[in-house]
């Protein structure tokens, strides 16, 4: 059956909980079922079911309570969003004032697709729950992580949500954070050895359906490309995934494929660049990008050299750079649902901070199960003798 003729499996969940709810099943204040239930009772991923609920919720039908669950919302007047044990404003003893609680958001940048929705997701929960965030911009340079979080701890946040630099030697302020017990939350990628709160896309898996879409489409000239000046975490599962995809397949791995620590500047002086040589000579007939920005600029570099996407190569970004290529309604992608996982990492923070127990060896880990969705910068390998 066409995908676009079924009901979308989100959809199917949030149409139970309002049935529940209209047939009075469930009434105002009763906890809806766990995420665990309605994985199992519709054969969904957990994914699917926080994006089913966080609709309920933007819709005021359901009500998110941390460290409690969620619940079915008066239609007149919401259930209080925080832990009796600790309200979501505290008063100021000797002032008497009422100060919103504070966290603390510190990110390498915010100016690609990937960190924006990563952002907008974080916003809205915090804001369901009256708290307010500050944003503090490492660059890339563990020195100003370190005094980011330093600053965080001065200006008395409760919790930290932290997009972390990437280096062979930990920063120690989170090794110290992570001994004191201050409850915080790593986003996008972990510390390999160190137990932690985190919450990640899982990217050996997106890496793998990309690379069985275009294997199936006819490609076997397939690269990788990453313009990370770093080898981070994120980087290498990706391209362990794209490793282990050719290896399922018994199929040789080209390491001329594997195109990485490079940096793409001017489009004008693209031309010098040995990646323009490298599209323009088709060394490889599909490409998969590890960020939407980059795959834009393959897009255009492509067209530069008179070459056509998808006619002549295909590309697959991770995360959808669509707002920008003018003439696409869609750009083929790895869906990784950034709006959504930084909705749950503030969720999740906000649960260790409330829990009595959440200090206690007892970590969240939580991998996104991402998706491929299919655009129109992807097309037939029309060389294949498939």
């Amino acid at each position: 059956m066409n995908p676009t003729e079924r009901i979308p499996l989100y959809q199917m969940v949030q149409e139970y909980i309002r049935d529940l709810i209209t047939s009075q099943v469930l009434k105002v204040g009763d906890r809806i079922p766990t995420e665990k239930e309605l994985m199992e009772r519709f054969g969904v991923s957990k994914i699917t079911v926080v994006h089913a609920l966080s609709g309920l919720v933007n819709e005021r039908i359901i009500t998110r309570v941390p460290g409690k669950g969620t619940f079915v919302s008066d239609p007149e007047y919401e259930i209080p969003t925080s832990s009796p044990k600790r309200s979501v404003k505290q008063i100021n003893k000797t002032s008497g004032e009422t100060r919103t609680r504070l966290i603390g958001l510190i990110m390498p940048s915010i100016y690609d697709y990937f960190t924006i929705r990563l952002v907008h997701g974080i916003q809205q929960a915090l804001n369901e729950n009256d708290y307010r965030f500050v944003i503090y911009l490492s660059e890339g340079n563990i020195d100003k992580e370190k005094e980011a979080i330093k600053t965080c701890s001065k200006i008395g946040v409760e919790g930290l949500l932290i997009f972390p630099v990437d280096e062979e030697l930990f920063n120690e302020e989170i090794l110290s954070m992570k001994f004191a017990g201050f409850p915080f939350v790593l986003i996008d990628r972990y510390l390999p050895g160190v137990e932690t709160h985190y919450i990640a896309s899982d990217g050996r898996l997106g890496v793998n359906m990309a690379v069985n879409y275009l294997w199936e489409l006819g490609h076997r000239e397939i690269a990788i490309c990453s313009d990370s000046p770093l080898q981070t975490v994120t980087v290498q599962e990706r391209i362990d995934g794209y490793i282990n995809a050719f290896k399922e397949k018994g199929s040789l791995i080209n390491p001329a494929h594997i195109v990485t620590g490079f940096e793409i500047g001017s489009l004008e002086q693209a031309e010098t660049h040995p990646l323009y040589r490298y599209i323009q000579n088709r060394m490889a007939t599909a490409y998969i990008t590890l960020n939407g920005s980059l795959g834009v600029k393959i897009y255009q570099i492509a067209r530069q050299a008179g070459l056509k996407v998808p006619e002549d190569i295909s590309i697959i970004s991770f995360d959808d750079p669509t707002s920008i290529i003018e003439g696409y309604s869609t750009f083929t992608h790895v869906k990784q649902f950034e709006r959504d996982m930084g909705y749950r990492a503030a969720y999740t923070l906000l649960e260790v901070i409330n829990s009595d127990d959440a200090q206690h060896g007892k970590y969240i880990k939580t991998l996104v199960e991402p998706e491929l969705v299919i655009g129109e910068t992807t097309g037939k390998n029309i060389f294949s003798t498939l």
